[in-house]
């Protein structure tokens, strides 16, 4: 990505294994440090670090972490960015060389790093800001000669600078929002791209209509579900496998369904979303359904855009 000219979080360029060495790579980065584990994911094998005390506490932790989680123990240090904004952008690249980009997502309200919301578009990114954000996307896929959907994630500081954080290479648990504002299904244009078929799309084709909200609905213990009844109407949509009488097991992701909603503009998708979720009935486990209602109902959530810093200060 340094290489391609694409902006990243300061940070440590080698990796480390112990102590000593974590020391001497924030010494260098300076502090506040984020601390991850090199093969992370999902928020975890992350700690922040403030000062040298909490650094020795933090990459001990995070080290034990991504031992029980990776199976490795190689972690990386890179400047904390506080509060910023998490805005990752959806791409599709042909083996044909074609990149073009599908816009933005937001996706800065979480919880120890882990999504709840994503939004499309942000409605914190100006439209040169993203126009740049689009382009640096695209030039990231193509320097890693990447082929497949994809999303290329950044983080947006309160500056409007921009870093890139990392790349799934895949489709992501938020591609429904990003396919509710652009019509474009992207299982099916990943199907195509297996295929070795050309992208039928270019960039200055893309339109972006309206605004789509897409909330996770997580189960907090393992049991049986006794009844679920799904909310439905124009611009609401539910992904799930799950059923009444169904059992959610310990052993897997706590995700039960995701609830997406579109309307002409964010107010509308959020009117439906808080429709959707007041009429959605999960029973038999303990869910986050009503936090969700009560993220969505949030007078600074519905005035947006808020940074990744929300839920800790509000909830």
């Amino acid at each position: 990505m340094i290489r391609a000219g694409v902006p990243v979080v300061p940070g440590g360029r080698e990796p480390v294994r112990t102590l000593e060495e974590a020391e001497a790579s924030a010494e260098a980065v300076g502090y506040p440090v984020m601390i991850k584990a090199a093969l992370g994911g999902g928020g975890k094998g992350m700690r922040i670090a403030g000062s040298p005390e909490e650094l020795k506490a933090g990459f001990l932790n995070a080290q034990r972490e991504a031992v029980k989680g990776f199976s490795d123990d190689t972690m990386y240090l890179e400047r904390y960015v506080e509060h910023p904004r998490h805005i990752e952008f959806q791409i599709l690249a042909d083996e044909h060389g074609n990149v073009i980009h599908l816009g933005e997502r937001d996706c800065s309200v979480q919880r120890n790093h882990q999504k709840l919301i994503e939004e499309a578009p942000s409605a914190a990114i100006p439209e040169e800001l993203r126009r740049e954000m689009g382009e640096t996307a695209v030039r990231a896929a193509k320097a890693a000669g990447y082929t497949n959907a994809g999303t290329v994630e950044f983080l947006v500081d309160r500056d409007n600078r921009y870093y890139f954080i990392e790349m799934n290479t895949r489709i992501q648990v938020e591609h429904p929002v990003t396919e509710a504002v652009t019509g474009i299904d992207l299982v099916k244009a990943q199907l195509h791209v297996a295929a070795g078929e050309v992208l039928d799309l270019d960039q200055d084709e893309l339109r972006i209509s309206g605004h789509a909200i897409e909330c996770r609905i997580n189960a907090k213990m393992a049991g049986k579900l006794t009844n679920l009844l799904v909310p439905g109407g124009m611009g609401i949509r539910v992904d799930s496998a799950m059923y009444g009488g169904c059992v959610v097991p310990p052993y897997y992701d706590a995700m039960l369904l995701k609830l997406i909603a579109h309307g002409a503009d964010r107010a509308e998708a959020l009117k439906k979303i808080q429709c959707a979720l007041g009429e959605l009935v999960v029973e038999g486990v303990e869910t986050n359904l009503e936090e969700q209602y009560e993220i969505f109902t949030h007078p600074v959530y519905e005035a947006g855009p808020v940074d990744t810093g929300f839920m800790e200060e509000y909830f």
